[in-house]
């Protein structure tokens, strides 16, 4: 039941392209949208990649304008990410064509359905909150590793 819902969901979503970036690229701009200004170790560890993939990565998210890389204040080594102003309007473009689609189904469902769905997204939200804080409490470094 649970397999079924969750591709059913991806499914609905993905029916909103994500075009021009790619699921990994998508989650990069995520994680850029919530930590304005991280470095690239710390996007890299919040994607459990590898630097050398998420520069990559990096690349080509700022080769079509959606990354702005700027020099950091307290390293003139370091580069801090950020979402340039195309990236934002990209990411609130998706979530409305994305609300759009699910809105479509979720109208075809009886009333109480609806409310019991709401409940149900309401009760998963606030026992996926401490995932979420656990994935942001893990130092740098200590993640696995993938390319």
């Amino acid at each position: 039941m649970t397999t079924a819902a969750a591709e059913l969901l991806e499914m609905l979503l993905g029916r909103a392209s994500t075009a021009p970036v790619s699921a990994s690229q998508l989650r990069a701009l995520f994680l850029l949208e919530q930590h304005e200004g991280i470095n690239l170790r710390t996007l890299a560890d919040g994607l459990g990649s590898t630097p050398s993939s998420t520069s990559r990565l990096c690349d080509r998210l700022h080769a079509v304008g959606f990354v702005e890389r700027l020099p950091s204040v307290s390293s003139r080594r370091e580069l801090r990410l950020r979402l340039s102003g195309r990236g934002r309007a990209f990411l609130a473009d998706l979530r409305d064509r994305r609300e759009r689609e699910l809105a479509v189904v979720v109208a075809r469902m009886p009333v109480e359905s609806r409310a019991m769905l709401l409940k149900g997204l309401e009760s998963l939200r606030e026992a996926a909150v401490p995932l979420r804080d656990e994935a942001a409490a893990v130092p740098p470094g200590s993640r696995a590793r993938t390319a």
